[in-house]
């Protein structure tokens, strides 16, 4: 089976080799540099008084196709320019690899119109009801299209996981500027910590005990831990899961996170939670933001309809949430990154030989996936930007014009990986993962829930509820 590193683990010998290459001749440092490189342009234009969001561009959100055909139709020369500056960024990284920049041109503009469906499907107002994100869906139908229908030999050079997949994780840190700890508050961070460390220990531990290999674990792990969809993809890139324990990790986040949606509102109702402590502990015990948010939305539309019943301001439950989960957990997405590609170089490169060695620093290095630096220099950039502005300003002046734009960018990238792990992966393969990490993840979700439920509403509970107020 494949790693998203795309082969076995690199010996001693490969770790040298890879040493002595230059950087750019590397995936790794070349999704670094695409990824901060548009990082640090976006940077320029927001300095200048500009923005890249004609560039960064993504179809609107729509009920009828008449709408979104509309859409696309009249930001056809911005998707176009897209196309171009993503065709000639990844091209030349392919080129400088000895790979054909022809072949991977042509079957890259298949690629991007088929993620432009993606996207514009994404946008669609039944598809945000129920939580169908781009790249979710991408990696359904890409799934579907590889196990029914088989893939062309001329689109494989497009699909290009381990660099997209990269690429969208150095985007993805400048999106979480360390400045939202401290606007988060040392109460928010604290729980998040706790919460995050708590939930991780217990997935890794069960996964591990059920037989699973570490990095499987640690991708369930922090999918449970901190933001879902988001922390899996990072931190499968960082250990180098293989591409179906990806695939695995995100489909049990989603489907928990869809069930919470459902089950936190009514049970924060009967328990008789206020709307400031009820967004906390949904902050402490989703998945993924869009699914906490429609669920913390539920509660304030709850509290608006409830007659004084539940107490608090409505709106406090989503201020509640976005400082628990949007903030104060999203935040260790960075870290456990970094912390467990330190603990895959060092520990886990010869596990599955039955061998365990003390790894050399210098190996260490060589094997340290490089685009875990490009996500921390992303978020250091965008930290030093924030820290000159407080926290209002930052939402409604930094992020339109600056981050937003980013973040379409990486949605684009992430929809790109996904739905080539989807045209490249077997049903057959994603059956083999049984029902071990569904049982690891729901051992997470138990202890989550709980630990969440009691720092939420009873140790810190008159913090969240001075929310409410």
């Amino acid at each position: 089976m494949t790693q998203l590193r795309g082969a076995a683990h690199p010996g001693r010998a490969e770790a040298g080799r890879t040493e002595g290459r230059s950087t750019f001749a590397t995936e790794d440092w070349w999704a670094v540099w695409i990824g901060f490189g548009l990082v640090a342009i976006a940077y320029v234009a927001f300095a200048a008084g500009g923005t890249i969001k004609p560039l960064a561009v993504a179809p609107a959100k729509w009920s009828a196709l008449s709408s979104v055909a509309a859409d696309l139709g009249s930001h056809g020369l911005s998707y176009l320019a897209l196309w171009a500056v993503f065709a000639l960024l990844f091209g030349v990284s392919i080129a400088s690899q000895g790979g054909s920049v022809l072949r991977f041109v042509g079957a890259f503009a298949v690629l991007f119109v088929a993620s432009t469906l993606m996207f514009a499907f994404g946008a669609w107002t039944q598809s945000l009801h129920y939580n169908l994100e781009p790249p979710l869906v991408a990696l359904a139908v890409g799934l579907l299209v590889s196990n029914v229908f088989g893939v062309p030999e001329w689109l494989k050079p497009a699909l290009r996981v381990e660099l997209f997949i990269k690429v969208g994780i150095v985007l993805l840190g400048a999106t979480l500027p360390l400045t939202l700890l401290v606007w988060a508050g040392p109460v928010a961070f604290g729980q998040a910590t706790i919460v995050s460390l708590v939930t991780f220990f217990t997935i890794f531990a069960v996964a591990r005990w059920a037989g699973l290999e570490p990095r499987f674990a640690a991708v369930l792990g922090v999918g449970g831990a901190v933001c879902g969809v988001s922390a899996a993809i990072a931190v499968a890139g960082a250990v180098r899961a293989k591409r179906e324990h990806a695939s695995v990790a995100i489909t049990v986040v989603v489907v928990w996170a869809i069930a919470m949606v459902f089950a936190l509102p009514f049970a924060a109702q009967a328990l008789g939670l206020s709307t400031g402590v009820a967004g906390a502990w949904i902050g402490t015990s989703e998945f993924a933001d869009a699914a906490g948010i429609a669920a913390a939305q539920a509660y304030s539309d709850l509290a608006r309809h409830s007659g004084g019943a539940i107490v608090g301001l409505p709106e406090a439950s989503v201020q509640a949430f976005t400082v628990m989960k949007v903030i104060g957990r999203d935040a260790w997405i960075g870290i456990w990154a970094f912390v467990l590609a330190l603990v895959a170089t060092s520990r886990w490169n010869d596990e599955s030989d039955g061998i365990r060695t003390r790894t050399r620093a210098g190996e260490i290095w060589a094997r340290f996936p490089k685009f875990v630096i490009g996500f921390i220099a992303a978020s250091a950039l965008v930290t030093w930007v924030a820290s000159h502005y407080s926290s209002g300003d930052y939402r409604t002046i930094v992020t339109p014009a600056f981050v937003a734009p980013i973040t379409t960018l990486r949605v684009w990238a992430f929809t790109f990986c996904f739905l080539s792990i989807g045209l490249t992966t077997r049903f057959a393969s994603l059956a083999k993962a049984g029902k071990k990490p569904l049982a690891a993840f729901a051992a997470g979700v138990v202890v989550n829930v709980v630990v969440g439920y009691l720092l939420s509403a009873h140790v810190f509970a008159q913090y969240w509820d001075r929310l409410a107020k």
